[in-house]
């Protein structure tokens, strides 16, 4: 099942209609039908607007874990922050090399003695 297919669902099991999640997200219904039609997946940006609207863990949507834990009132704040949130986006614009130094920054701050805890 692709992420795009995962959020219809979870959409229809939320009750909602593909208009209502539409209204909620911004994303436009002929966007959903791409998800399911074409097996295309949200846009990386689209995740945050997603997960909020529909309560669940962004891991959920990504993996291919078939139990949906809804967040909790901490993890949706935590997720919340947008400065996490626009971290995670950028790191996800990196090419492989400087996810890397990014790493190696990680662990010289965090005096991390697990090297390269990232390798993607």
């Amino acid at each position: 099942m692709t992420i795009g297919e995962r959020v219809l669902e979870l959409v229809h099991e939320k009750g909602m209609t593909q208009k209502e999640f539409s209204e909620k997200t911004g994303i436009p219904q002929s966007t959903m039908s791409s998800w399911k039609g074409k097996k295309q997946n949200p846009s990386i940006d689209k995740l945050k607007v997603i997960c909020d609207t529909l309560k669940v863990d962004p891991y959920y949507l990504i993996s291919a874990t078939e139990s949906n834990t809804a967040l909790n009132e901490d993890y949706i704040i935590v997720y919340r922050n947008d400065e996490e949130y626009n971290v995670l986006v950028e790191y996800r614009k990196l090419d492989r090399e400087r996810r890397n130094r990014l790493v190696g920054y990680i662990d010289a701050l965090t005096d991390n003695t697990k090297k390269h805890w990232a390798k993607t």
